[in-house]
């Protein structure tokens, strides 16, 4: 219905691991938009507080419309770039900026999301690293971990999680959107909650060791201005990755071993080798 007299791309085609969501790039009267169309109501309402909430921050963005058609919702965003950092070369500059921008995030007041205070603190985050391990042992059949991997990763320790500020909770490479002027942009707001900084850190520190290298990876944390020590950066890899294949397995009942993206069970086993050290 928006595309009618223009044009319209997906860009979720190939994005296994992302959500439900459906997103597109439509072109109308010699501009460009991105729509998004939710899984669920809640998704929607959720990342529409998100940024209203935080509307102001240069990194947000900017809502044009919305509505729902049927029973469907959608917004339509400004398109804020045809990049983004996982499908760019290793570029230390653009890391070190997105480290930058989840530091600014974490400094908000948290007042804005202030109907979230509890959060994600410390203590659910050592109750749900148990928990995702024990949900991953149900599928590790059809995704190719093993019993011992299971087992190893239960004698891990829950990793140290902070006092709880404003969090993105899943800032990957993807997520950060370059323009051809180089400006940021950080998407896909619909889980963000108050939580530990170290969840936001991690996630973007492992992302982009995994898909840009280990200078952006070095980048995007002095970006950030922190060091995270070595073993608990793996405690919370090991958590992230679990909590990534769980959703893999039930977002696809038929995967098999070899079905699974992004090295994910590799990566999963060497995070629980070092975060035993």
């Amino acid at each position: 219905m928006l595309a009618v007299g223009g044009t319209f791309q997906e860009l979720t085609a190939s994005t296994p691991l992302v959500t439900p969501n459906q997103v597109f790039r439509i072109w109308r009267k010699g501009q460009s938009f991105v729509l998004k169309v939710y899984g669920s109501d809640a998704r929607e309402r959720r990342e529409r507080h998100a940024l209203n909430a935080l509307e102001g921050l240069g990194f947000i963005p900017t809502m044009v419309d919305r509505g729902s058609h049927e029973t469907t919702r959608w917004i339509l965003f400004e398109d804020a770039g045809r990049w983004n950092l996982r499908s760019l070369p290793e570029n230390p500059g653009l890391a070190r900026r997105a480290g930058v921008i989840l530091r600014q995030l974490h400094d908000v007041d948290a007042a804005p999301l202030s109907n979230l205070q509890r959060g994600i603190d410390g203590e659910w985050v050592a109750l749900d690293f148990r928990s995702t391990i024990k949900r991953l042992e149900r599928y590790r059949g059809r995704l190719g971990v093993s019993q011992e991997q299971i087992d190893a990763a239960l004698t891990v320790k829950p990793p140290y999680a902070g006092q709880a500020t404003v969090a993105h909770t899943d800032p990957v490479l993807r997520n950060f959107i370059v323009d051809d002027a180089g400006l940021m942009t950080l998407i896909d707001w619909e889980w963000a909650t108050m939580a530990p900084p170290e969840w936001d850190l991690t996630k973007l520190v492992w992302s982009a060791s995994m898909h840009a290298g280990p200078a952006a990876a070095d980048a995007a944390e002095a970006g950030y201005g922190r060091p995270i020590d070595g073993v608990q950066l793996d405690r919370w890899i090991v958590y992230h990755a679990a909590q990534t294949l769980v959703r893999y397995a039930e977002r696809h009942l038929s995967a098999r071993p070899g079905d699974v993206p992004d090295n994910l069970v590799a990566e999963f086993d060497r995070a629980v080798l070092g975060a035993a050290s």
